[in-house]
């Protein structure tokens, strides 16, 4: 893969080569060599924990920039859910999109709105296929590319419903070509995201031929010009259209409540959902019917590039969905009438990763794992990072592979340790 495909970045200058990064990532993907953090791109899946726990400031992640707006001549703001939950209790989400339209977007959209369509067409979907057990959701794309990594066997598990951001932008960009009388490339649709991951799923999609989105500004980035904008509002123009139902997305567990499906399991965070997908790959958790699995814990309200406190974002969601309501506004039947179009369909089918084999020679790369059982015998289950990879059955794995030495071992260095 090329780096362009990747969100993330680590800066060296800022880097003291520390192991949070590398025990906090879940596909072993970095390693520390010369006291720096390395990241090793075919096994990265961008779920930005590197970015989230390192406490230097070391990992960039690799977001569209607001200065290359200009280059479109009608720019679109498609805003996270969760970007409603990063102000005060009394703003509310309409204000929010008005101040997007102040700061220089043409044309603002209520994803949330694309959102209570998705769960209707997740719902049917749902009804017209009993197996495999349990579906899981597309949402999240670090979760879909962590399964296409280290869970193959699960990727038929997957629904091939497409993600709200890029159905609004599929439609926005049909729509407003016709009516402007512009060209498709002239339109910029640009994503405002919580996490850095939605970058890549621009960049390199996954299911799709390719990505309707033009870019992703994090929140982090927008959320200053945001606030300043807030003032002195025109508040009478509406241009807010969503229910709690599709607010609610913001948070672990708002997706599956705008289903009605029963037995449909929410599951937030980095450790809990790998500990899921290892219980469905185990043939556990037949009976659920649909997984919603999201890298951040508690939801889009705990992404990393949000900024307040995901505790109170959460607050802050909860109070919305009271005030908009659990009943969503989109019409059902229309729902119904797009789903038998294929309008809320991917593109392709996702396909498995695969990740490079021990050796191309099988004979060789059975000898390479018999080698690799000796060496974590001598290492001792320390588990420790020192050497610079995650843990010792990943640092035997690199020793087979010449990537480094059995003298990275402190302790085999200086046994007395």
């Amino acid at each position: 893969m090329s780096r362009s495909y990747h969100s993330i970045q680590i800066d060296k200058k800022k880097c003291v080569g520390c192991v949070i990064c590398m025990k906090a990532c879940p596909t072993k993907a970095i390693r520390i060599l010369n006291e720096k953090a390395k990241i090793i791109e075919a096994l990265c899946v961008d779920c930005g924990e590197c970015y989230r726990v390192c406490p230097y400031g070391a990992v960039i992640p690799l977001t569209t920039s607001y200065a290359d707006l200009k280059k479109y001549k009608y720019k679109v703001a498609l805003p996270t859910p969760s970007l409603y939950t990063q102000f005060g209790w009394e703003v509310r989400p309409n204000q929010i999109l008005l101040a997007l339209k102040k700061i220089g977007f043409d044309y603002v959209y209520d994803e949330a709105w694309m959102c209570e369509m998705v769960s209707a067409a997740i719902e049917e979907y749902i009804r017209e296929n009993s197996t495999p057990k349990p579906k899981i959701s597309t949402v999240c794309p670090a979760v879909v590319r962590l399964i296409t990594f280290l869970y193959p066997n699960l990727v038929n598990h997957i629904i091939p419903i497409n993600v709200p951001r890029e159905i609004a932008a599929k439609f926005l960009r049909n729509k407003l070509s016709k009516e402007l009388n512009l060209k498709q490339d002239e339109i910029g649709i640009i994503h405002i995201t919580s996490c850095p991951a939605k970058m890549v799923s621009i960049n390199n999609p996954i299911g799709l031929s390719h990505s309707q989105l033009d870019g992703a500004i994090s929140v982090k980035d927008i959320y200053s010009k945001i606030l300043k904008a807030l003032k002195n509002l025109d508040e009478e123009i509406i241009v807010h259209q969503s229910s709690g139902v599709g607010l609610g997305w913001a948070i672990s567990g708002g997706e599956i409540n705008g289903i009605n499906i029963d037995n449909c399991l929410p599951v937030s965070g980095v450790s809990d959902v790998i500990e899921i997908l290892d219980d469905i790959e185990a043939g556990k958790l037949n009976e659920i019917e649909y997984l919603e699995c999201l890298i951040c814990p508690a939801g889009c309200v705990g992404g990393p590039q949000n900024i307040v406190n995901r505790h109170f974002a959460k607050q802050k969601a909860e109070n919305l969905i009271r005030m908009y309501g659990n009943k969503t506004r989109i019409s059902r039947k229309m729902v119904k009438g797009y789903y038998k179009d294929g309008f809320f369909m991917l593109d392709e089918k996702v396909k498995p990763h695969s990740l490079p084999p021990l050796d191309n020679d099988p004979v060789k790369a059975i000898k390479k794992r018999q080698e690799i059982e000796k060496i974590l015998k001598m290492l001792g289950g320390k588990e420790c990072g020192a050497c610079g990879a995650p843990d010792c059955k990943t640092l035997a794995k690199d020793i087979v592979q010449n990537k480094a030495d059995i003298n990275d071992c402190v302790f085999l260095k200086n046994p007395g340790s």
